[in-house]
Parts: C-alpha cells; sequence; structure tokens
C-alpha cells in the first residue's frame, strides 16, 4: 500500500474558496440595467470554466454556444443565429454528462425565452432594448427611487435635517420607512463586491432618530392651482399622494373610513416594530404640506365615488388590502378562530389583546404571520406555534423576522399543511389538525409541498389565528364601474383607471398586498401623474443639495448591524424592539458608501442621478 497524503490532490484547491466568495460576490451584485443578453454570455463563459471538457457536447457546444451569443452582444447576428443558439443549447441540455453541461445549456435556452425582446431588439435594431443601461442600484432597486446616496452623504457630514428633505424629496415617511421598510435598495448594493451591502436603513433609523422627521420644514407649497383632488384612503399610498400634490399647490381633501390615519402601517404593523408615535411624525409632516384637508370616519361607498368624480378634479383611490383572507377548512368558524387583520387592527385601535394561558397557533409564513406570532407571545400566550405548509427556508417573511420570532419562544411547525379545526361541544377551536408535507418539485419558483404518507397532527389551540393572505373590499368601486380582475382594481401603467378620465388606482388595492415603500412609490407616481392631467408640470426643490463625493474608502469592513433588545426583555411588552444606531456606526456605514451616483454610472453620464 502507497504512502497517503492528507493534502487535496489539487494545490490550488486550498486558495480557491476565497476567490469563489468574490466571485458570488460580484454576482449577488449584479446591477439593474445590466444587458441581459451579456448576462447570459457570462454566465455560459462562467460555466464553460467549470467543464471538465470530457465530453462532446461541453467541448464543443460550449464554445460554439458562447461564439454565437458574442455575436448577438456585439449586433452581427441574425434571426437564424439566435435559432441556431436555441439548438445548441437544448442539444447540450439533452446530451451532456453532468450538471455542469445541462445546466449551462438550460440556462441559454431560459435567457432566450425570458429576454426574447432584448434578444430581438439586437438582432433587428442593432441595438439594446429601450431602458436597457446599468443604473444606480440602490436607486433602482428602491420603488420610490430615492437618492440614497445624496442622503448617506448628508448624514455622513452630520447635515441630517438635509438628510431627511432628501428623502423626502421622493418619499414623505422617513421615518416608517427608516423602522420597516424591507430595503430592496440593499439587494444590489456594490459595497457587496468588497465586504456587504452599506446597511442603508440602518443609516435612515439613524437619521431620524437625530432629528424627528415633524421637526424638520417641508418645502413651502407653490402657487395655489385652483384645482381640486379627492384622495379615498389614508395609508402611505393615499398620504403620499396627498404630500406631493398638497406641494404643487393642489386643494385635496382626503377621505378615510378610520377615526385614525396611516392604514395599514397603524392597523397593520405591531408597536413593536412601528411605534404610534414614531408614525404620528411622519403625518404631522405630511399633513402640514400645503392645503390638505382629512376627513376620517367617511367610508366612500358606490354614491360617494359617484359625487367624487363630479365635484373634483380628479381622484385617486388608495383603500389598501385591508380584509382578511380565510381558509374553506372544516371548523373555519369555530369560535377562537380570527383573522390576522382583525388582530393586528384592533392593536392599531390601542385594544391590546390578553392570551394569556392560551395555546395560540398561527397558519402562514410571510411577515403577517410572525407579526400575529410575535404579538401572541406579548399578550401573555402560553405557547405559540407557526404552522406553515412549506420549509423554514421558504417562508416569504424576512429571515429577521423569522429569527425574531423564534428568539421570543415562537416555534415553528414546517411542513404541516392546514386540513381542519378541531372545535368541542360549546363550539370553542380546540385544536388545528394538519397533514404533513414532503417538499416536491419547484414550481412558481419554489419548491411546492405534497401530501406526505404520514399522519395527521394534531397541534392543541386555544386560539387559532389565519394569516394567509389580504384582500380589498372592492364592490363600492366595483358597482361604480372600475374594472377589476376578481381580486383587484385595474389600472394601466401610469396609475389610471380603465374607461374614467379622472379617476387614478395605486397600492395594495391594485396589485395585492405588498410593502410600505411599494405603497409610497404608488402615490408618488399618481400625483405626478394627476399634476399632468390637469395640463401642470411642477419641480419641487427638497431644499437640501447634493454634496460632493469622497474618494471611496475599499477597505473591507464588517457590516454594522441593528441591535435589537434581549428576546427575553422585549417579548414582554410592546415597546420598540431595535436599539439606536451610534454616531460612531453610522459614521462607519455612511464612509461604505461607494458614491455610484458619481462614480461608475454617475461618471459616464456627467451629471449623475440628474441625468435621470
Amino acid at each position: 500500500m502507497g504512502r497517503l497524503t492528507v493534502e487535496v490532490a489539487a494545490r490550488a484547491d486550498a486558495r480557491t474558496g476565497e476567490f469563489v466568495e468574490a466571485f458570488a460576490r460580484r454576482v449577488e451584485a449584479m446591477p439593474p440595467g445590466q444587458c441581459p443578453v451579456g448576462m447570459v454570455l457570462g454566465q455560459l463563459q462562467a460555466s464553460a470554466a467549470q467543464t471538465c471538457g470530457k465530453c462532446t457536447p461541453c467541448a464543443q457546444g460550449m464554445p460554439k454556444i458562447e461564439a454565437l451569443l458574442g455575436d448577438v452582444a456585439a449586433f452581427r447576428a441574425t434571426a437564424a443565429t439566435v435559432d441556431e443558439i436555441r439548438d445548441a443549447a437544448t442539444l447540450l441540455r439533452d446530451t451532456a454528462d453532468c450538471a455542469v453541461g445541462w445546466q449551462a445549456g438550460a440556462m441559454v435556452l431560459a435567457g432566450l425565452d425570458a429576454f426574447a425582446e432584448e434578444f430581438a431588439s439586437h438582432v433587428d435594431a442593432g441595438t439594446c432594448a429601450p431602458g436597457t443601461r446599468q443604473t444606480v442600484p440602490c436607486v433602482t432597486r428602491c420603488p420610490a427611487h430615492v437618492n440614497v446616496p445624496a442622503y448617506i452623504a448628508l448624514a455622513e457630514e452630520g447635515r441630517v435635517a438635509e438628510a431627511v428633505k432628501m428623502i423626502r424629496k421622493d418619499n414623505p415617511f422617513p421615518t416608517a420607512c427608516a423602522l420597516v421598510c424591507e430595503h430592496p435598495c440593499e439587494e444590489r448594493c456594490r459595497r457587496t463586491m468588497v465586504d456587504a451591502p452599506v446597511n442603508i436603513r440602518g443609516i435612515k433609523k439613524y437619521i431620524v432618530d437625530t432629528v424627528p422627521a415633524d421637526s424638520v420644514e417641508t418645502p413651502a407649497p407653490l402657487a395655489p392651482t385652483g384645482k381640486r383632488i379627492a384622495v379615498v384612503g389614508a395609508g402611505p399610498s393615499g398620504l403620499t399622494c396627498a404630500y406631493f400634490l398638497g406641494l404643487m399647490g393642489h386643494a385635496v381633501t382626503v377621505f378615510e373610513r378610520r377615526s385614525r390615519l396611516g392604514g395599514m402601517m397603524r392597523y397593520g404593523i405591531p408597536a413593536y416594530r412601528l411605534p404610534r408615535e414614531r408614525l404620528d411624525e411622519d403625518i404631522r409632516a405630511v399633513l402640514g404640506a400645503g392645503d390638505i384637508e382629512v376627513r376620517t370616519g367617511c367610508d366612500v361607498q358606490t354614491d360617494e365615488m359617484r359625487t367624487l368624480v363630479d365635484e373634483f378634479d380628479a381622484v385617486y383611490v388608495a383603500v389598501g388590502a385591508q380584509g382578511g383572507k380565510t381558509l374553506s377548512i372544516e371548523g373555519a368558524d369555530a369560535a377562537g378562530v380570527m383573522s390576522a387583520v382583525d388582530v393586528l387592527e384592533a392593536i392599531g385601535d390601542e385594544q391590546y389583546p390578553d392570551f394569556t394561558g392560551k395555546n395560540v397557533v398561527v397558519i402562514g409564513g410571510g411577515n403577517v404571520a410572525m407579526d400575529c406570532a410575535r404579538t401572541a407571545v406579548r399578550a401573555g400566550a402560553a405557547s405559540v406555534t407557526v404552522a406553515y405548509r412549506r420549509r423554514l427556508e421558504d417562508m416569504t417573511a424576512l429571515p429577521s423576522e423569522v429569527e425574531a420570532a423564534m428568539m421570543e419562544g415562537v416555534e415553528m411547525r414546517c411542513l404541516q399543511a392546514p386540513a381542519s379545526i378541531e372545535a368541542n361541544a360549546e363550539g370553542c377551536a380546540t385544536a388545528l389538525i394538519c397533514q404533513p408535507q414532503r417538499i416536491g418539485a419547484v414550481r412558481g419558483g419554489r419548491p411546492a409541498p405534497v401530501p406526505a404518507d404520514k399522519p395527521e397532527v394534531r397541534l392543541a389551540a386555544d386560539l387559532v389565528i389565519i394569516a394567509v393572505g389580504q384582500a380589498i373590499e372592492c364592490a363600492p368601486f366595483e358597482e361604480f364601474g372600475m374594472q377589476h380582475d376578481r381580486t383587484y382594481l385595474c389600472a394601466d401603467a401610469c396609475l389610471q383607471a380603465p374607461g374614467f378620465d379622472t379617476v387614478f388606482v395605486g397600492g395594495d388595492c391594485q396589485w395585492g398586498p405588498k410593502t410600505v415603500i411599494m405603497a409610497i412609490a404608488a402615490g408618488k407616481t399618481a400625483a405626478a401623474n394627476i399634476d399632468e392631467l390637469l395640463g401642470f408640470h411642477h419641480k419641487l426643490d427638497c431644499g437640501a443639495a447634493v454634496p460632493p463625493a469622497h474618494p471611496n474608502d475599499r477597505t473591507a469592513y464588517g457590516r454594522v448591524q441593528v441591535a435589537e433588545r434581549p428576546a427575553r426583555e422585549r417579548k414582554c411588552d410592546f415597546k420598540y424592539v431595535e436599539e439606536p444606531v451610534s454616531a460612531e456606526e453610522a459614521a462607519q456605514e455612511c464612509g461604505r458608501c461607494l458614491r455610484c451616483d458619481v462614480y461608475g454610472i454617475g461618471a459616464l453620464t456627467g451629471r449623475g442621478l440628474e441625468a435621470w
């Protein structure tokens, strides 16, 4: 027997880890606006670097496809070239020996289908499709297109009040978004290539914690236009629309059926995540921006909608998605079964539940389910269990929310599909009966659960909270004549309601339950389009200028994370869970920003974000 060694056969393997990690970070930071043809070509080249070259499909097929894709990328291909790529990729997928080859073929085929318009533009027009160009990642990924590099630079210089003004240029809810935004702006941050994304939400939190939003003056409204706009719904979308229209000089009347403003920010997010006094800071600032009247307790029905269209120059419908969905299972009408929306709505009116000694089961895997589970813990429940039909990693809730819930004592029972709710002789819920699942093939981007050959599971429950989605109450608007797709109200890309010249629709009632920042983006878009409809093209000055950029610091740093109060403390009350971000931490995070608005694409345009 020959001598053995503990060293790897390929000595370079011991040093490839860091290179692979860096490559993974580069892929993670793929810039928005990237030419899809170039992206497909780049992925194929990465596959070619991985192949062993043993089988003919890889050894000959990959170089052939790479050359053909290169012709398309360089605008010297024909339609026949694309057909040839498809044939070669199909052969590679179907005949390659290993995953490197067949996945590369499948990737090229998927790219041809997903980016057909881009490939056609390269072939027919000799150019990329309209809108295909690299942009500043954080600004593009933010639905409201807030100038993130600018307010980070202002915060770095200690000009936090101006930072608030810069945020408000596109988003009048800096505080709410600092506390609860899902921060899509961080997803493609180019700092990822160096170490990790900049903690943009953490910086924004530092800004609004340092200077309350309602202490920073809003811009002076422009001259009155004599136009009147009605906004139906005082959630983030409706109030955003009112804010910008008020600054433009229009008279705005907001109609809200509840007694308090904020929509699902108040009635759908628990106070431990978004304290009501912090939400009110933003709302006070919004209402001070021009001629804005608020009428609470106004439930707009069909007749009222007709009146609004007759009396106002434009109407924006932003009623949100504030109805709870239920499950069609036996026992769903038992006492003790409640909707997540009802639980959180009561808290919005400061009616905190008392679940002392109760066994609570929450059905669902989204952020709302986590909110209900963590609320139940704070309401004194003896046990809190989340029943979810998929795996833990398939939950749509933010991973940080899932982790926080588990730290507070919530038990996750995954791969458990609700089958029925058991009730006693008095009709009160006593347990949730689940059918165990096993994970199956990927459908719709996620592995789909299928029933497992296992006995049903009984989860003892005095209370069952159903958190499986939200619905809108659109019947009055349907009766008024607005189009709907059985679930949500319809609108075109400019948020105008089909068949109506002066009616606009946006937010959750138009595309379903999403995020606060997406609702804000809809309100901003609607305000701009209503202004154009009325014959104006107003430009607003936020009162803050973009600071010049410092040279980039490319030293790798650890990302500053926003700390939370200890789980054993925070689970006992509804006080805000996050700790403040210190000035020292904020300075480090601000310094990590690479100022992509000035360098890179900003330098290419010569005008940074002004070129947008």
